[in-house]
């Protein structure tokens, strides 16, 4: 049975963007829908935002491309439910409340103060490394 994963803006912008990089393996993890990643509207907009950084020299049309390369693979959750637990950081509550409100059977991010929260909630928190190895063993 497919998971369903909350997977943070580091961790999608690293698959969509690092052609090649470390979480490149993502991209046909979501294609060939070896899981179900859940995105909400403030997720969603929150990638939106961060493909549109100077830095990433992406243009309007790219962003967009990318954008759609992962949220046609995603089911929209609307945020129903605050996850118990809260995060230091105001700017990742988000991704638990989607967590809490889709269900999700995991959430994939780099970030430590989410990591920081691994074991308080009711859905598993890894980072991809971790995830991938559990993926690649069927579980």
């Amino acid at each position: 049975m497919r998971q369903r994963v909350v997977f943070d803006t580091n961790t999608v912008i690293s698959a969509l963007v690092f052609t090649g990089g470390r979480l490149d393996w993502l991209r046909a993890h979501w294609r060939e829908r070896g899981s179900i990643p859940l995105v909400s509207s403030a997720t969603a907009a929150e990638l939106k935002w961060v493909l549109g950084y100077r830095k990433l020299k992406l243009s309007a049309e790219y962003q967009l491309e990318l954008l759609g390369d992962y949220v046609s693979y995603c089911e929209a959750v609307e945020v129903t439910e605050t996850c118990p637990i809260q995060c230091r950081d105001a700017k990742d509550q988000p991704f638990l409340d989607l967590a809490q409100s889709g269900k999700a059977d995991l959430l994939v991010t780099g970030d430590d103060d989410l990591l920081a929260l691994a074991g308080q909630t009711a859905f598993l928190i890894e980072t991809p490394e971790a995830y991938r190895l559990r993926s690649e063993a069927g579980h």
